[in-house]
């Protein structure tokens, strides 16, 4: 008797690996009140709204993402943070600091790829 833990994974990975990205946004939420706003501006858009798209990538996302509810959507602003982190923020720092986006990026590319499983509130009518 074989069971599909399938949709357990899917959830297992969903939950950990957004609680882990909320490790990172959390504590940025503080830098929001500061006055001025100090956070870097790797996409030329100002520290201010550099900071606002890194909460949501960090934050709001993935709390969207632990509770199931547009999953697939909530995943692209996850996986374009992570994409400017590796690929612009650490571009010339060697692969070791760059690895921890990269895990993340491949992390959410799969829950977008596959879904957020049957337990999530994506599921419930």
């Amino acid at each position: 008797m074989t069971k599909n833990f399938t949709d357990l994974a899917l959830a297992i990975l969903r939950i950990s690996i957004s609680g882990m990205m909320l490790m990172h946004g959390i504590p940025k939420i503080e830098r929001l009140f500061a006055s001025p706003i100090e956070f870097g501006d790797p996409i030329g858009v100002g520290p201010t709204l550099s900071l606002i798209l890194a909460l949501i990538g960090e934050v709001v996302a993935p709390v969207l993402i632990i509770i199931g509810f547009k999953t697939k959507l909530a995943a692209i602003p996850v996986m374009i943070t992570m994409f400017v982190a590796a690929f612009v923020v650490h571009l010339n720092d060697d692969f070791g600091t760059k690895e921890k986006a990269l895990l993340y990026l491949v992390g959410f590319l799969v829950i977008f790829l596959a879904g957020p499983g049957k337990f999530a509130l994506d599921n419930k009518k």
